[in-house]
Formats: C-alpha cells, sequence, structure tokens
C-alpha cells in the first residue's frame, strides 16, 4: 500500500509544477527553512529574486519583502502564504507623510530602510537594509541632507557610525526588537558570563552599547558561527535560532524576552504555516499586484541600493 504524500512532498511537488522558487526569512520556522531555496535576511532575498529565471516566487516572510520581489520580477508570479503578514516599521511610516515631507524638504536625500511598503519606496532616492546601511548612508555626498526612515535605533546606529549630523530620522520601531529592555540583557549577561552578546541594530542603543557585536541576521550567524565562544546571547528574532544551531553544532545560543509578549518572536513573520505555503502555490493565491507605475519608481532606489557594495 502506498502511503498519501506529506505536506512537505506536495509543497516540493506543486512547488515543480509551477516552476516556482520558494524563498523564507530567517525568522520562519524551521519546517518552512527546510524547503526553502534560499533563505537569508532581507538583502540576500533580494539579490536572489533579482536573479529568479522561473516563473512563481513564493515568498515566506512578510508583504514588504515580497513587494521586493515583486519589483524585481514584474512578469512572474508572486504568492505569499498569509496576506496579513505584515510590519509594525511598515505601519509606522505612511507615503503621505513622505510625499508631504518631500514637498516640504525637496534638498534631502530620503533613505528607506527596506522594511517600508513599495509606495514608501516610489518616494525614495534609496534604499538600504540593516546590513548595507552604513554603506549606502556613506555613499551619499556629505553636504547632502538625509531623511533616514522609518528605523528610529537603526537611523541612531547608522549615523553614530557614520558620524553624519545633517541626518534626521523617522520615529518608527520593530516591535520586537525596540521592545528588548536593556535590564533583561543584563540578567543575561549576569547567568551566562561566557556569552558573546550579538544584536540587531534595530534594537535600543542601551543595548547596543552592551554588544561584542552588530549586525544583520545573517551578519549575525556569520559572526557566532566564525567565533571560537561557544555561548551566545542573541538579540534578534529568535526564528534564528534554527540557522544557528544548524551552522554551528554544539554551541549554545540564548534569546532575551522583549516587553510585548514576553517572547522574541514576530508574530508577523510566525503567521505563515506549511499548510497556507501548499495552498498560495496550489491557488496562486494571496498574490501581490502592484501597479506598474509604482513598481518602475520603486525599482530606481532599489537599484541604487543593490549597486552599492
Amino acid at each position: 500500500m502506498v502511503s498519501a504524500p506529506t505536506l512537505a512532498e506536495e509543497i516540493l511537488e506543486l512547488k515543480t509544477q509551477r516552476r516556482a522558487i520558494i524563498l523564507a526569512h530567517h525568522y520562519q520556522e524551521p519546517e518552512i527553512q527546510d524547503l526553502a531555496d534560499s533563505i537569508g535576511d532581507s538583502l540576500e532575498l533580494a539579490r536572489t529574486a533579482q536573479k529568479f529565471q522561473g516563473d512563481v516566487i513564493a515568498f515566506c516572510g512578510v508583504r514588504f519583502m515580497a513587494e521586493t520581489a515583486k519589483v524585481l520580477n514584474p512578469e512572474r508570479v508572486v504568492v505569499v502564504p498569509d496576506r496579513n503578514a505584515g510590519c509594525s516599521l511598515v505601519d509606522s511610516c505612511p507615503v503621505e507623510a513622505i510625499r508631504a515631507f518631500r514637498r516640504r524638504n525637496p534638498d534631502h536625500v530620503i533613505v528607506s530602510y527596506i522594511n517600508t511598503s513599495v509606495e514608501v519606496k516610489a518616494e525614495s532616492d534609496i534604499l538600504c537594509t540593516s546590513r548595507n546601511a552604513v554603506a549606502v548612508v556613506n555613499s551619499i555626498p556629505s553636504d547632502r541632507p538625509i531623511l533616514f526612515l522609518p528605523d528610529i535605533n537603526l537611523g541612531n546606529y547608522v549615523k553614530n557610525q557614520t558620524g553624519r549630523k545633517n541626518m534626521e530620522i523617522w520615529q518608527g520601531a520593530c516591535i520586537v526588537h525596540a521592545t528588548f529592555p536593556a535590564r533583561r540583557l543584563t540578567a543575561a549577561r549576569a547567568e551566562h558570563p561566557q556569552a558573546l552578546v550579538a544584536a540587531h541594530p534595530e534594537c535600543p542603543g542601551d543595548v547596543l552599547r552592551m554588544a561584542d557585536f552588530i549586525g544583520s541576521t545573517s551578519a549575525i550567524i556569520d559572526w557566532c558561527t566564525k567565533q571560537p565562544a561557544s555561548e551566545f546571547i542573541v538579540m534578534t528574532e529568535s526564528g534564528v535560532r534554527y540557522s544557528l544551531e544548524r551552522l554551528s553544532s554544539g554551541k549554545k545560543f540564548y534569546f532575551v524576552a522583549n516587553e510585548n509578549c514576553n517572547c522574541s518572536e514576530c508574530p508577523y513573520m510566525k503567521l505563515n504555516t506549511l499548510e497556507k505555503l501548499a495552498r498560495c502555490l496550489e491557488t496562486l493565491e494571496p498574490r501581490i499586484e502592484l501597479p506598474a507605475d509604482i513598481m518602475q519608481r520603486a525599482l530606481v532606489p532599489l537599484q541604487r541600493m543593490l549597486a552599492v557594495k
């Protein structure tokens, strides 16, 4: 008797039928990461999407990431497992407010974190990710004033790293990283005195000041993997544990709970499931559909970001 295919096997069969690629952020559940063709942070996944030659992109992350893939692949179908997988940073930065700022300050260069809506990207001069934000800001002539949006913590970190004085910063924040309290990190360091601290730059400044390393999700993984130390306190979304343990066998990773949910999980990232992934590959819904003119305008700052080394 032939056993029925598992859900994972169904997804892989659908992927073949659709000539699809599955992209997954490091914050996704392990069972999704196991099926992904590429796992990465925002910059890595944007580069992978840029090179894709198939028909369908199934993006397991949050909506702004899938929108970015669509901008880079306007002729291809881009689907997401859950339409409601949003982002607090996107919500903190409505496009009308950015248009109003542009009208008042036509001399400013608008540098937008990739965690923004496609409409905001279309109003921007250049994009960045947490991995290349410092390099992007350094690529702008020093006499040009900058508006950096929307993450206040990343913006302050970049301003400190670049020494940029003429840089205004939007007041947005990530509901996960911004609510990591320094007192809990202090307690974790006391409990694990041999552990090194790796932090994402979306964390508050008092957390970053205690870190041994500051970097994007993938940069944190790379750093922890290469360090001879065996214990780490990781100040980012706890979904990264799977990649860390897969690449760093024998090392221990500790995560600090934030104030919002007494955990370190992104509720939006965790909306995606295997069942929803299978359904979106089968039905090609929910599908990312964007106006052509918005995609064309958003592509310009996106390509400028991808050109920065």
